[in-house]
This record gives C-alpha cells, structure tokens and sequence, in this order.
C-alpha cells in the first residue's frame, strides 16, 4: 500500500467516524432534516447573530437542523409539492434545546440588553415580552416537530414577500395580519396551504411557524444540544 492510499483509508475512516459520532448523539426518533431533504434551504439564525437577543443562542453548536423524523418525512413530501411550483423551503429553526428556551427567559429579563431591537421589536418595550407571548418558559419546538420557515423563489434564489420578516414581534406577522398587501397575503397562503395538505398546523400568531398534527413526543421538553 502506497502512502496515498493509506491517507485516503485514513481520511474515510475518520470521516465515517465523525459522522457516526455526530449521530450517536440525537434522541431516538430524531433526523438530521439536511440528510433527509438535501435540496432544503437553512438559514439557522439562532445560531449565529442574526436574531432577536443578537448573539449565538446556547444550545446550538453546529448549523445543522434536526426534527423528529415523523415530521421531517412529512416535511419532505411538502418540498416536493412546492418545488413542482417554483418554491423551496428555507428553514431558520426546528428542534430547540430546552436550555436555549431558558436563555431567551433570561435575555428577556434583562431590559438593558436591546442591540437587536430596531429590527425585532421597535413597536415593543422589552419589559412587555413575557405578558404578550413572545417569550416563555417553553416552546414547542423543544418537543421535536415544530420549524420555522419561508419560501425561496427558485428562479430568483430570493425569499418571497411575507409582509414581515422571520421572527419580528408584532401583529403584522400573525398569519391574518390586516396590515399586509393582498400579494404578501397570497405568498403566506402558498406556504400554509403545502404546510397543511401534509398534516402540519399553523400558528396564528406567527405566519413561519408550523407543528405536526400528531407529534411523537407531545409531552416532552428535549434538551440535547444541537450538534
């Protein structure tokens, strides 16, 4: 064996290992959605700076998506529907550790920390948060079958017009919102409608956010890093 080919069975060897080491991690149940819908969009805002408390979020480690797998099968089956009518899934959030949902209680009580306001919450005063919902001590996406997400249109590689963008805290952003255009409207139905036909919910309060009918795990709070 030459010691090229000894790097190459080296190189294989670790990368299987880091890919079996990386998966032997998750809760039983759960996917990599990536692995699953290849041709998905991600965009893991709490894992970088580009979200409301304006720095990483503990919990997230790698920019990987994960979800229960009975709602990442559903969701595939969503991508292929929309990608037959121009669109793709563009993801920002899935499964989320129950200690990045305790973080954001902490942010959320700390009415000095507001480096993201002016463009998550300018209507808003922080100190109103927890009574207007948008802050709380639990979160349906720490149970595994709830994401966030938006469409790309595939000709222009742009995110459609929702009327507001992904996780602003206002009534523009509930899925009926009057403040919108007709157009923003109809582009918020294309993606509630995908979402439906496969047995997804919505949530009236935010137009990106969508549960699983008949989650597998409806009564527990995860805590597994995202990684």
């Amino acid at each position: 064996m030459n010691f090229k080919s000894f790097l190459l069975i080296v190189s294989l060897f670790f990368g299987l290992y880091s890919c079996a080491s990386r998966e032997d991690h998750l809760q039983e149940g759960f996917v990599y959605v990536q692995k699953e819908i290849q041709d998905i969009i991600v965009d893991l805002r709490y894992f970088g700076t580009h979200n409301f408390t304006g720095r990483p979020v503990v919990g997230y480690e790698k920019p990987v998506l994960i979800m229960s797998k009975a709602a990442t099968q559903a969701l595939k089956k969503v991508q292929q529907d929309l990608k037959a009518q121009g669109y793709s899934l563009k993801a920002f959030d899935a499964y989320r550790p129950q200690r990045s949902v305790t973080s954001f209680e902490t942010w959320a009580k700390d009415i000095n920390d507001t480096i993201a306001k002016s463009e998550f919450y300018p209507d808003v005063d922080k100190r109103d948060l927890f009574t207007l919902g948008y802050i709380a001590s639990r979160s349906g996406h720490t149970r595994g079958s709830t994401i966030d997400l938006t469409l790309v249109d595939l000709n222009t590689g742009k995110e459609i017009d929702m009327g507001s963008p992904f996780d602003f805290f206002g009534t523009i952003s509930h899925q009926n919102a009057p403040q919108i255009t007709a157009q923003q409207q109809a582009n918020r139905l294309i993606l509630k409608q995908a979402m439906l036909k496969h047995n997804f919910k919505e949530y009236q309060e935010e137009w990106w956010h969508f549960t699983l009918k008949n989650e597998p795990f409806p009564e527990t709070y995860f805590d597994f890093p995202i990684k």
